[in-house]
C-alpha cells in the first residue's frame, strides 16, 4: 500500500493512499479521513468507527472530499471516513465512451458478462476487501457503517441489506433505489450482469427495493437505522431515482426508515454539502 497525499484540515487529516486491489485485479485509490484522536500521540491506543462513503456516476475518490465539507463533522464526532474509487481503473480495464457505464461507473455490483468480468467487482472491493485493508493498517474499533449519492446510495443500500452483520446504519443521498426499473441501471446491469436480461434474479440482488421485500424481516430483527435524503428540484428524480419505490415497499412490509424530502435542492454536492453534517451525527449515533 502506497500513501501518496496528506493535508491537514480541521483537526484531522485527508489522507490518499494507493493499492493493488486483488477483487479488481488494478491499482485502486482511496481517502481516508483521520480526526485528531486517531493521530494524537498520546492516545494510541484510541481506536474510531469507520463510514464508507460511495460517490456517484464518473466521481473518483476526490469528489467528496473536495466538494461536500465532510471533514468538520468527521472530525467533531471522531469518524473515521473511507472514500474509494467508483470502479476499477487503468489501460488494461474495460471501459465505455458514455458517462454511464464503464469507468466511474462500477455500480457496486459483480460483474459476470464478458470484457466487465476480469475486473468490475466492485460489491466484493466494497463489502469485503477494503474494509478488511483499512481495518489492518488503521486505529478502527470493528464499527462500520455506509452511506453514499446517487449510485453511491444505490451502492451502499444494497450492501448494507446484504451484509447486515456488517453495519449499524446506512444513507443514502438521492439513490437509485430500484435501477433495475429505470434506463441507468437496466443500461448497467444489461452489460455487467446478462447481456439479454434474462437472468432477473442476478438483476434483483443489487437493487435495493428488491432486497428490502427479500431481507425484510432480518432488517426488521435488526432494526437496521436508515435515513434518504432528496431534493425536490433534482433533474433525475421521476426518471432514474424514484425514491416512492422504495417508501412504497418499505410502508408495505412495515420497516422503518427516514425519508426527507428537501425543498429547492437538486442533484448536485451543493445539496450533499447542505446535509452531510446531518447524515455523519446520524450515523455516530449509532456507530457509538
Amino acid at each position: 500500500m502506497q500513501h501518496l497525499e496528506t493535508y491537514r484540515i480541521f483537526n484531522g487529516e485527508q489522507q490518499i493512499w494507493q493499492h493493488f486491489s486483488d477483487s479488481l485485479n488494478c491499482e485502486m485509490k482511496f481517502a481516508i479521513y483521520l480526526p485528531n484522536i486517531a493521530k494524537n500521540s498520546t492516545a494510541k491506543n484510541q481506536k474510531l468507527p469507520v463510514l464508507y462513503w460511495l460517490s456517484g456516476l464518473t466521481c473518483t475518490e476526490q469528489n467528496f472530499i473536495t466538494k461536500s465539507g465532510y471533514q468538520r463533522y468527521a472530525d467533531e464526532h471522531n469518524v473515521i471516513v473511507v472514500a474509494p474509487d467508483t470502479s476499477p481503473r487503468g489501460e488494461g480495464v474495460a471501459d465505455d465512451t458514455a458517462y454511464d457505464l464503464g469507468q466511474g461507473a462500477g455500480f457496486y455490483l459483480n460483474a459476470t458478462q464478458g470484457e466487465w468480468a476480469s475486473h468490475y467487482q466492485m460489491y466484493d472491493y466494497i463489502a469485503t476487501e477494503l474494509p478488511t485493508l483499512i481495518n489492518e493498517h488503521f486505529p478502527t474499533n470493528g464499527k462500520q457503517s455506509i452511506f453514499g449519492h446517487s449510485m453511491g446510495g444505490h451502492g451502499a443500500l444494497t450492501i448494507a441489506f446484504k451484509n447486515l452483520e456488517h453495519y449499524q446504519s446506512v444513507s443514502a443521498f438521492s439513490p437509485i433505489v430500484a435501477p433495475t426499473q429505470v434506463a441507468w441501471g437496466q443500461k448497467a446491469f444489461l452489460a455487467y450482469l446478462a447481456y439479454l436480461g434474462d437472468d432477473k434474479q442476478a438483476w434483483a440482488d443489487y437493487d435495493s427495493v428488491a432486497l428490502l421485500e427479500k431481507h425484510h424481516i432480518e432488517i426488521k430483527q435488526k432494526n437496521l437505522p436508515i435515513l434518504i435524503e432528496q431534493g425536490d428540484k433534482d433533474e433525475f428524480l421521476h426518471t432514474q431515482l424514484k425514491p416512492e419505490l422504495f417508501c412504497q415497499m418499505a410502508d408495505k412490509l412495515g420497516v422503518s426508515y427516514q425519508f426527507d424530502l428537501q425543498a429547492g435542492f437538486d442533484h448536485s454536492y451543493y445539496f450533499i454539502a447542505s446535509f452531510i453534517g446531518k447524515h455523519i451525527a446520524f450515523h455516530a449515533k449509532y456507530l457509538k
